[in-house]
């Protein structure tokens, strides 16, 4: 009789332990989606909607000949900083990224949108986990920018060229970094499907928006993920030419895409296409913020 005593005591262990994940699961996904949170997430939309609405512009700018040079979203940090009451404002950005990362996170790891266990739910918030990690790289800098106490750190241009060279310089380099390339390529792949397939519409509140204020935002939105599936394009094709010509500095970040596309043959014509697809999707992210639906709202 003991020895049955004994031998169920393991089980009623991993059972207790089984039930206190799943309620501090439930209590996680609670948090997160809760009417404190909700609010932070929002703002984080909003945050990250104005820096890719700078980004189109300067873009915009820099194809019509404006003196700008396009940049990524560490040059745009640069900007706002450059501006009066700028390091004030890139501190509220600053909240907004985090806002938006930890949003990021909890899609990932508490699926609060609910994408489930599916061989595409997991992909779908893995991703979700990636996003909201840089989203926490890029607040960093963000905040020692506005805080004095640094950079923004490297451009995205500095980050790929450093970590293709650390690729390169390891046994099947070169395979590596097509890898990689290919990596991007997958990324811009899911942005044309978004943009083709429009999966983020049942996201957005009808009932506040209106059908027809609905159709413009979808319509933003597509262009939107469009144009970044444009620039993960550029990024994969300038990894896969690094691999093959041994060569790290060939390798572009989303900075260094968008100032190539200005200096090739009709590439102003580009650049300004994808300056506007950026600047749809700041929008789409601005107004995300008010008409998405976050967590019971």
């Amino acid at each position: 009789m003991q020895h049955g005593d004994v031998s169920t005591k393991p089980a009623n262990a991993v059972d207790n332990a089984t039930d206190a994940a799943r309620n501090a699961r439930a209590e996680a996904r609670e948090a997160a989606t809760s009417k404190w949170f909700t609010p932070f997430a929002r703002f984080g939309y909003a945050a990250k909607g104005i820096v890719y609405l700078i980004m189109g512009l300067i873009a915009l700018a820099a194809a019509f000949g404006g003196g700008k040079t396009p940049t990524d979203q560490k040059g745009v940090f640069q900007t706002i900083a450059e501006q009066p009451f700028g390091k004030f404002l890139l501190f509220v950005v600053t909240i907004g990224l985090v806002g938006y990362a930890l949003w990021c996170l909890c899609q990932g790891i508490l699926d609060v949108d609910y994408k489930g266990t599916s061989a595409k739910g997991i992909v779908t918030r893995v991703g979700y986990v990636g996003v909201g990690l840089t989203y926490l790289v890029l607040a960093f800098g963000a905040f020692a920018l506005a805080t004095g106490r640094g950079s923004a750190g490297k451009s995205s241009d500095a980050t790929t060229r450093d970590f293709t060279a650390q690729l390169l310089a390891k046994p099947l380099g070169v395979v590596l970094v097509v890898v990689l390339g290919l990596g991007a390529l997958a990324i811009a792949a899911v942005l044309f499907y978004r943009a083709w397939k429009a999966d983020f519409e049942s996201l957005i509140q009808a009932k506040e928006l209106g059908p027809e204020g609905k159709k413009l935002l979808v319509t933003l939105g597509r262009i939107g993920y469009a144009s970044l599936g444009v620039v993960f394009t550029e990024i994969s094709f300038f990894l896969v030419i690094a691999a093959l010509h041994h060569n790290p500095g060939q390798a572009q970040g989303l900075g260094g895409v968008l100032q190539a596309m200005n200096q090739q043959p009709f590439g102003r014509l580009l650049l300004a296409i994808v300056a506007l697809g950026l600047i749809a999707y700041g929008i789409f992210s601005v107004a995300s913020a008010r008409y998405r639906r976050v967590g019971r709202s």
